[in-house]
C-alpha cells in the first residue's frame, strides 16, 4: 500500500510517520509543493500515484485566522479543494483530517458526525469549507473530525502548561470550555484502521471529556506539580476569535464501522507524559 501524507512535518504527521512506518510512505511537505497551488499539487500527486492519501496539512492558528481569514480560507478551503481535485484525476481516496471548531458549542451532549456545523470562528469555517470541498469532489472520501490536539512536536496545550507549571506559582486556566484531548499518536493509530474501511465522516478522538482547566489539573498530578491551578472563564481571555463552550464529538460512526474508539483521554495524557 502506497500512502501520501501532506503536512508530515506537524505535531499529526510526524505520529502518522511512525504508525505507517510499515508501508511505503510518501511524505509531503511545503519544499515539495504548496497545497494553494493546484498545478503544483496536481503534478505531484499525478506522479506519486498513491493508493490513498492522508492531507494533514494546515493553518492551525485559531486567532491568527480570525485575523487573518483569507489565509485560513486559501490553505484549508482552497488547498484542500487543489488536493482533493488531485486525488479524484488519479482516482485516490483522500482522508481529510478536519476539527470539533466546525459546531457551534452549544450542544449539551455530544456531536454526532451528522449534526449540522455551524462554526463560530474563521478557523471552524475555513475546515468546513474544506470539508465542503472533500464532499463535493469526491466519493472517496474519509473526513475525520478530531480535536484538542497534543502530541510529541510543536506548540500544544500540554507541554504549555507543563512548562507554565515550573516557572510560576500559579496559573489560570478557563474551566468553560469542554472537549476531548486527544494525542495524536493514538488519532494516527486509528487512522491506520479506518483506511480502507467505508468512505464517510467520522469523528476520532480520546474518550470521554474535560474542560482545560481540568486537562491541566490533570497534567499537574501526573507530573507532580502542587502549584495552584485556577479556574476562570473564557471572558478573562481576551482573544480574536470566539472559541465553542461544548465541542466533544461522539465517535458514533467509529463504532458503527466495527472499530474500537480510542483510550480514555487521561490513560492517553499519562503515555505521552511518560514519553
Amino acid at each position: 500500500m502506497k500512502v501520501a501524507l501532506t503536512g508530515s512535518n506537524g505535531m499529526l504527521g510526524r505520529d502518522i510517520i511512525k504508525v505507517f512506518a510499515d508501508v511505503d510512505l510518501i511524505t509531503i511537505s511545503r519544499k515539495d509543493f504548496d497545497v494553494a497551488d493546484l498545478a503544483g499539487a496536481a503534478g505531484f500527486i499525478r506522479g506519486a500515484r498513491p493508493d490513498y492519501l492522508i492531507h494533514a496539512a494546515a493553518y492551525t492558528d485559531v486567532d491568527g485566522s480570525e485575523l487573518d481569514p483569507e489565509k485560513a480560507y486559501l490553505v484549508n478551503g482552497l488547498g484542500t479543494r487543489n488536493i482533493t481535485m488531485a486525488c479524484e484525476a488519479v482516482g485516490c481516496p483522500v482522508l481529510y483530517i478536519s476539527s470539533d471548531y466546525v459546531f457551534d458549542g452549544s450542544a449539551r451532549q455530544p456531536y454526532n458526525e451528522w449534526d449540522r456545523p455551524a462554526p463560530v470562528n474563521k478557523y471552524g469555517l475555513s475546515k468546513l469549507l474544506g470539508e465542503r470541498f472533500v464532499a463535493s469532489l469526491t466519493n472517496r472520501f474519509y473526513i475525520v473530525r478530531t480535536s484538542w490536539l497534543y502530541g510529541g512536536s510543536g506548540k500544544n496545550f500540554v507541554d504549555t502548561i507543563s512548562r507554565l507549571l515550573s516557572e510560576k506559582d500559579s496559573i489560570d486556566v478557563v474551566n468553560d470550555q469542554v472537549g476531548s484531548p486527544t494525542f495524536t499518536y493514538d488519532l494516527a493509530v486509528k487512522l491506520r484502521e479506518l483506511i480502507g474501511k467505508g468512505y464517510g465522516t467520522y469523528h476520532i478522538t480520546n474518550t470521554s471529556h474535560c474542560s482545560w482547566y481540568e486537562f491541566a489539573v490533570e497534567i499537574a498530578k501526573i507530573k507532580g506539580h502542587d502549584k495552584k491551578i485556577n479556574p476562570t472563564t473564557s471572558e478573562k481571555f481576551i482573544r480574536p476569535a470566539k472559541r465553542p463552550a461544548f465541542s466533544v464529538l461522539g465517535n458514533t460512526m467509529l463504532r458503527l464501522e466495527g472499530l474500537e474508539p480510542a483510550r480514555h483521554w487521561k490513560e492517553a495524557l499519562a503515555d505521552y507524559l511518560s514519553r
